[in-house]
């Protein structure tokens, strides 16, 4: 995760929150973009580790993205300075010996 967050870092994303906990569930990092002022974007990134690019794809199943939307609701609900940000569900996925890759809207809450 602290290698994820840099990534997000070196994109231009200020880190929010880690390992963010609600009773609903856990987001791995919730970062907010640009770095600097009012974030216009938050993501909610769900970082996961795999050896194979074609497992990058099924790595978060419907079950947890509904852990993850409630815990971004509790989040943002805790957070209403943020009101006015766009809210996307994002993953940065890492492989074994390359850089992480950033995935932008994964899904869309309710998928």
């Amino acid at each position: 995760e602290a290698f994820a967050a840099l990534w997000l870092q070196l994109k231009g994303y200020r880190i929010l929150a880690r390992r963010y906990r609600a009773p609903s569930g856990e987001i791995d990092l919730i970062a907010g973009w640009p770095l600097f002022g009012a974030p216009k974007r938050i993501a909610f990134v769900e970082v996961k580790q795999r050896r194979e690019g074609a497992a990058l794809a099924e790595a978060i199943g419907p079950a947890q993205r509904r852990r993850i939307e409630a815990a971004a609701a509790a989040f943002l609900g805790q957070t209403p300075r943020l009101a006015g940000a766009v809210c996307a569900f994002d993953a940065v996925f890492i492989a074994p010996g390359g850089l992480p890759r950033h995935v932008r809207d994964l899904w869309r809450e309710g998928e």
